[in-house]
């Protein structure tokens, strides 16, 4: 199928002749000066890719019709929130928001059963909707440099979670309800508020394979950290 690379080329403005590119699989236009799109992108209802990062873009118009787009790149624009209709997009697979200013994100997100990666850095979150314990296909999950307190205890629902990154966030409690996850396997969670790690059982984090504590202040280890790394996952943690 087409695809129209348009990304770099200094565009202010869409030229209308792209609207008549019914066809267009794939199309590219990060890197520009757009401050903003016409609603007529959301009929070139093909799309499979659509890549509208790294510019001064001031608002995602409503894509509600691009019932075949795969990947949304939305990352380093002006925008302070996401549009909600995003989570009619029912075919989407990876979203990527990052360095933005978002202060939340919809919970319509919550819908988008074809999530596979989403990515969130970047940004000024303090939470996430609960909503999210319903990406029951979510593999990957990148929410470093937020304000993120706290992490919804739907997340246990995230059954087919992979890579949870919250690198410098602002939890105080470790989310235990991660412990359960059965594929989580790379665990992220250095440079938050964490004091104190909680009791879990030994065959918490079944499938975990790298967990890292850097830059916490953990005066105590329990047990089951022991067991993580006799299982053979690799714990990083700051010498104390």
């Amino acid at each position: 199928m087409p695809t129209v690379n348009l990304g770099g080329s200094g565009l202010r403005s869409l030229d209308e002749s792209l609207r008549e590119q019914r066809a267009v699989d794939e199309l590219y236009l990060h890197e520009n000066q757009l401050t903003e799109l016409p609603d007529w992108l959301g009929e070139l209802t093909e799309l499979r890719v659509l890549d509208l990062s790294h510019q001064p873009l001031k608002a995602i118009p409503d894509l509600s019709r691009l019932q075949r787009l795969e990947f949304l790149y939305v990352s380093d624009l002006a925008i302070t929130e996401l549009p909600s209709t995003l989570g009619n997009l029912s075919s989407l697979q990876y979203l990527g928001a990052t360095d933005n200013g978002l202060t939340s994100v919809p919970e319509s997100l919550g819908r988008l059963s074809k999530l596979i990666e989403l990515r969130l850095y970047g940004n000024r979150l303090t939470e996430l909707p609960t909503t999210y314990g319903d990406l029951a296909g979510l593999r990957e999950l990148h929410l470093d440099r937020n304000a993120i307190q706290r992490l919804p205890q739907t997340f246990d629902q995230l059954t087919e979670l992979r890579v949870l990154s919250l690198r410098a966030n602002a939890l105080v409690d470790f989310p235990t309800q991660l412990s359960r996850l059965p594929n989580l396997r790379h665990l992220d969670l250095r440079a938050n508020h964490l004091t104190q790690l909680p009791d879990l059982p030994p065959d918490a984090f079944p499938a975990l394979e790298k967990l890292d504590l850097r830059w916490l202040n953990l005066p105590t280890t329990p047990p089951w950290i022991h067991s993580l790394h006799h299982r053979g996952c690799a714990t990083y943690r700051t010498k104390t």
